[in-house]
């Protein structure tokens, strides 16, 4: 039995490596994690992340031949192939600061592997790296004394949260990256027949080791730059009163150009697309390449300008004054179908809300938990509310900030009713019935179409 670990329990390798161990019968999969809660939590009944159809996977493989522990060293002795999941967020200090990836998690791992492991093996990326970080890597796994022999390989994910199951299960592509040595061909056909059991061979992509490391950054990059892109259009859209879902509808229809990412809305968000974005800025200003930072460095500034663009909308709304008024707050998290609100768009709303002393009402399904950490120290009045209508009790506004199908269901008559007048609503992902928001009473303020007001 080939035995796999997977050093990181977070939002890519707890998953992955549940789909693994759910198709892959003949592997023994360990997952460990030096956060005892979170490996805790993986061994309950209630999972640390939310993920649509994780639970069934889990469910069917723990402590069959999926195990999560936090025995780093005993997992490390005892596995064949090593994936590296761990967290590799922006530097917050230092040479790059505000656009580099923090390794600093990523070299502890590999000292960590040097340290405990008696025999050869195969260590693979997972998380998003810098282009040529596998060479620093191989350099501190190859410093041991005990004459072992490291073969690096790059496997970066490509999941949307939300949908992570699925995508696993069915990806469009499954990228692995190795030396181009008869070592590190053989290392990567290891790690492809893994994905073999359930992946088609033509779906599994191979390539040299720094071509996968740059794909994962160019993959988010330029879906990024599609939303970034259509988001600066719903700003026209909004002047000259075309409307961003017929625009971008009919330019999507061009089979050039596709449908995908071309939805406006308040802004993206999620660990990976500013990060990844960022760290290519990095590279590209470290090799010489100043116009190219600049170019993709855009896409970032146009998302950050989304979303005060939409609070500007709103205090031009409400009277160009917050104060003391209640904005019910519809969703926290960056995306729906996760509790993750990493880089969520909701949060930048809220922290400019709070400065124009808005009393804010938070709601959503899944994020409340993550909300309240990520607000924790902020001043302000701020309240999280499980139930949505009582969210919207006496509100001036309503601000849709994630587009969960719950909120296209409620009774917003009801909600009207609770609610002062004139009452208001932001919809920050075009994801509710305008027209029929309009007809109810309120005054309706979408992305990138015209605006439905009584006034």
């Amino acid at each position: 039995m080939k035995n796999i670990l997977c050093i990181g329990a977070g939002y890519v390798g707890g998953p992955t490596m549940a789909v693994i161990a759910d198709r892959c019968a003949d592997c023994k999969v360990t997952v460990v994690d030096i956060n005892a809660d979170r490996i805790a939590a993986w061994n309950s009944d209630e999972l640390p992340i939310y993920e649509p159809g994780l639970d069934e996977v889990v469910k069917r493989c723990r402590n069959v031949n999926l195990f999560y522990s936090t025995d780093i060293s005993k997992a490390i002795r005892e596995a064949d192939i090593i994936f590296v999941s761990v967290n590799t967020p922006t530097k917050t200090f230092g040479a790059g600061a505000g656009r580099a990836a923090n390794l600093q998690f990523l070299e502890k791992t590999a000292r960590s592997i040097v340290e405990y492991a008696e025999n050869d093996k195969i260590v693979v990326e997972k998380s998003t790296l810098p282009v040529r970080t596998a060479q620093a890597m191989s350099r501190i796994l190859h410093s041991n004394t005990k004459n072992l022999k490291f073969q690096i390989i790059s496997n970066p994910e490509f999941l949307a949260e939300g949908t992570a199951i699925r995508d696993l299960e069915n990806p469009d592509r499954v990228l692995i990256g190795g030396m181009e040595t008869p070592e590190g061909q053989k290392a990567i056909e290891e790690v492809a027949s893994i994905y073999a059991h359930w992946v088609p061979r033509e779906r599994i992509i191979t390539t040299n080791l720094w071509s996968s490391e740059l794909t994962k950054l160019v993959s988010n990059a330029l879906l990024a730059q599609r939303v970034s892109s259509v988001n600066s259009i719903s700003a026209l859209c909004e002047k000259t009163e075309a409307n961003i879902d017929e625009v971008a509808g009919a330019a999507g229809r061009d089979s050039r150009i596709g449908s995908k990412f071309l939805k406006a809305s308040i802004g993206f968000g999620g660990s990976c697309f500013k990060k990844d974005i960022l760290n290519l800025v990095y590279l590209c200003g470290h090799y010489g390449l100043p116009e190219i930072a600049e170019y993709w460095e855009q896409v970032v500034k146009i998302n950050d300008f989304q979303s005060r663009r939409f609070v500007g909308n709103m205090l031009g709304a409400m009277f160009n004054t917050f104060a003391d008024k209640k904005i019910a707050i519809f969703g926290f998290a960056f995306k729906a179908d996760t509790g993750d609100t990493r880089e969520s768009p909701a949060c930048a709303v809220c922290l400019q809300l709070l400065e124009e002393h808005a009393r804010l009402s938070i709601h959503d399904p899944k994020a409340l938990g993550n909300a309240k950490l990520d607000l924790e120290g902020v001043e302000g009045d701020i309240s999280y509310i499980e139930d949505p209508y009582k969210a919207a009790e006496g509100a001036h506004a309503i601000a849709v900030m994630t587009d969960w199908d719950s909120f296209k269901t409620l009774d917003y008559q009801k909600i009207f009713d609770s609610m002062e007048k004139p009452a208001f609503l932001f919809d920050g992902r075009n994801c509710l019935d305008h027209e029929a928001l309009y007809k109810i009473g309120f005054n309706v303020y979408p992305i990138g179409k015209k605006h439905l007001t009584h006034f």
